[in-house]
């Protein structure tokens, strides 16, 4: 067995790698950039080694640099893990030439898979079904369109270098093809530094299923069943299970067959997924069922396969990397239940899928039989630098029901914020009734993108949440202050009011007033009572858990003040003013101060403009909403201290009033 590895990678699938070399005494090193510095990768590691700046073309993409890692630290061997370098042959011949391990596919494999068109010629050389298209090396335009025609539309140029959907376009007719192959070769460019490109007749109702193989330098290949990954959004994997929903014995049969010819036709060792395309219009098919392309390493999804074997793929790696046979014959490797992954991206579906940067001040993931691999924790700063996953859920149970609903439950248990997450967005997914009953394909996120990404709305009780948290905070306050009952603190002495103090919540879809009272015992019992609009809320609880009329649910500090309350995999901000003697927005000198955080959209009025009460003075853009602050009084305008476009802190002073003689 290896002695020392070092992993070429970061994040999760670092992450992953040091828990299996921890648990069979493998010594391990990290390698981060600088903005990785405090990664939890590196914390985990035995040793770690910093290779450069943020960029990973400046960092772990630098082959040279980590193989002086390896030479500093003495290492026995490179683990490449997924991305990055674990596809580069140039990059593993080195690794070798430096008389080191390389755990992952031999080179000449790498090379061979890693061209589309070169990779399909060898596998219809053996035999294995391939998708009809077109693979020539006449690059021409007008040859290509002419076997576009030929084909039959749609077609789907593809790069022949590329991946993850890089260089791929579906053209549906004849003089839409011009203009993409434009486009696809010039995507192709930028991202592998080859524009040529191949056909393929485009399959409708497409089905996205892989099988998992593995071989030893002793020539031996196993399957370790499918995975189907058939929910993609711009041909990037979100959610991946094992077993592929509807697939038959006789079909898995002649699929994992089929995956182990083709793993054998390259000479493959180490862990390879062969990737495949299914036309799922009549159930699948060994007949309908074509090779697409290898991945010649470790597969983001693999905990699936791991969840329904019972094997530590990683392990496998290990050993078949030290010379060791393949751990388990095919007939000792079976199949149980079934599992399903979805991924945890830090991106807001509802406003495009953009990307979200920034630190993580919350991160809790469940528990209690689900599995979580995560690249960060509380307190981690999501960079632009890399790739957005967060991390994984993996869900195992007795059937793809179940699963499917545990997952679902999973997803809306996390809690994530500021950083948006997609995971409300999984949730959505998971339970949607046609993916609930196996009825999917490639197609299945954007035919349903509408309703999937529609931006969630809080609950009444998610408002009485953030409105029972702000009371607690308050009660708080008072008895940091040691306040008497006089004080004019959120429950402080009010005459001729009615009982319990008005609250305004301003928040990402609500703009609301609760009524605050303290349950029996006192100002300063645990427990409030909020009314919103006709309903009361019983809310109670402490240290960022509290319950709504029985129902729980977590708050946290808001990322500019106020209050973030966590619902259904999402995180809903609330700003707040609690107004004391006076009304909202001014205090009894004819201050009127801004009510949160935001930017002055509008100012109505200047110095010496008379003003009644409820007259129109400034409005405050947050939180994507717009909020209008009104004269409490009649009066003059004494002074504007804001000028429209200023951004604002919550309690700043936006205009002054002298009451009316």
């Amino acid at each position: 067995m290896i002695r020392s590895v070092l992993i070429a990678n970061r994040g999760e699938i670092a992450r992953r790698i040091i828990r299996t070399a921890r648990r069979l005494g493998v010594r391990t090193v990290a390698v981060f950039s600088e903005t990785d510095a405090n990664a939890p990768h590196v914390k985990e590691a035995d040793a770690a080694v910093c290779i450069g700046p943020a960029p990973a073309r400046e960092s772990y993409l630098v082959g040279e640099r980590i193989l002086e890692a390896a030479r500093e630290t003495g290492v026995a061997a490179i683990h490449p893990g997924y991305g990055f370098l674990s596809e580069n042959a140039d990059f593993a011949e080195a690794v070798i030439g430096e008389g080191l391990i390389w755990v992952g596919a031999p080179p000449a494999a790498i090379r061979t898979m890693g061209r589309k068109d070169a990779a399909k010629r060898l596998m219809a050389q053996a035999g294995v079904p391939v998708t009809p298209g077109y693979l020539g090396d006449d690059q021409d335009p007008a040859r290509l369109a002419t076997e576009a025609a030929l084909i039959g539309w749609p077609v789907l140029i593809k790069a022949v270098a590329g991946g993850g959907g890089k260089g791929m376009r579906k053209v549906e007719r004849a003089d839409a093809f011009d203009a993409a192959l434009v486009s696809a070769r010039r995507e192709a460019a930028s991202a592998f530094g080859d524009d040529r490109v191949l056909l393929e007749k485009y399959v409708e109702h497409p089905r996205h299923i892989e099988v998992q193989v593995f071989g030893d330098s002793e020539g031996r290949v196993v399957h370790l069943f499918e995975r189907d990954c058939s929910l993609q959004r711009r041909h990037q994997k979100v959610i991946e299970e094992a077993p592929a929903p509807g697939m038959d014995e006789a079909t898995r049969q002649a699929l994992c067959a089929t995956a182990v010819k083709a793993a054998h036709a390259v000479g493959y060792q180490g862990a390879g997924t062969v990737e495949f395309i299914a036309d799922g219009s009549q159930g699948l098919r060994a007949d309908r069922i074509w090779f697409m392309e290898m991945n010649t390493r470790l597969q983001v999804e693999h905990p699936v396969t791991e969840a329904v074997t019972g094997l530590d793929l990683v392990e496998w790696q290990l050993r078949v990397a030290s010379g060791e046979p393949l751990p388990l014959s095919q007939d000792r490797i079976a199949l149980n239940g079934h599992a399903i992954e979805a991924r945890l991206y830090a991106e807001d579906p509802a406003n495009t899928f953009l990307p979200s940067i920034g630190a993580l001040a919350t991160f809790d993931l469940p528990g209690g039989g689900v599995r979580a691999d995560s690249s960060v924790e509380a307190g981690s700063v999501v960079s632009p630098y890399y790739d957005p996953m967060l991390g994984k859920l993996i869900v195992h149970a007795p059937t793809r029901t179940l699963a499917a609903e545990g997952l679902a439950a999973a997803c809306r248990q996390v809690r994530a914020g500021p950083v948006k997450t997609n995971a409300w967005f999984l949730a959505r997914c998971l339970a949607d009734a046609d993916f609930v009953r196996g009825a999917i394909d490639t197609g299945f996120i954007d035919a349903r993108l509408a309703s999937l990404t529609a931006r969630p709305a809080p609950s009444s009780e998610v408002l009485a949440a953030a409105a029972g948290a702000i009371a607690q905070e308050a009660v708080e306050s008072e008895k940091t202050a040691k306040a008497d009952p006089w004080s004019s603190g959120l429950f402080g002495f009010r005459a001729g009011r009615a009982p319990g103090a008005p609250l305004q919540l301003y928040g990402d879809h609500a703009a609301v007033e609760a009524i605050i009272a303290p349950l029996a015992g006192g100002a300063h019992a645990p427990g409030f009572s909020v009314a919103i609009g006709d309903e009361v809320y019983r809310v109670g609880g402490g240290d960022g858990r509290l319950e709504v009329n029985g129902e729980p649910f977590w708050t946290a500090e808001g990322p500019s003040g106020g209050r973030v309350v966590f619902d259904q995999g999402a995180a809903f901000n609330f700003a707040h003013l609690s107004p004391a003697v006076d009304d909202i927005g001014a205090a009894s000198d004819g201050a009127i101060r801004s009510p949160m955080p935001g930017k002055v959209v509008s100012i109505a009025l200047r110095p010496g403009d008379r003003v009644v009460k409820g007259s129109p003075l400034v409005t405050i853009e947050a939180m994507k909403m717009e909020h209008a602050l009104e004269a409490p009084f009649d009066g003059e305008v004494a002074e504007v201290s804001v000028r429209t476009g200023d951004q604002v802190a919550e309690g700043a002073v936006l205009i002054r009033l002298n009451a009316a003689a």
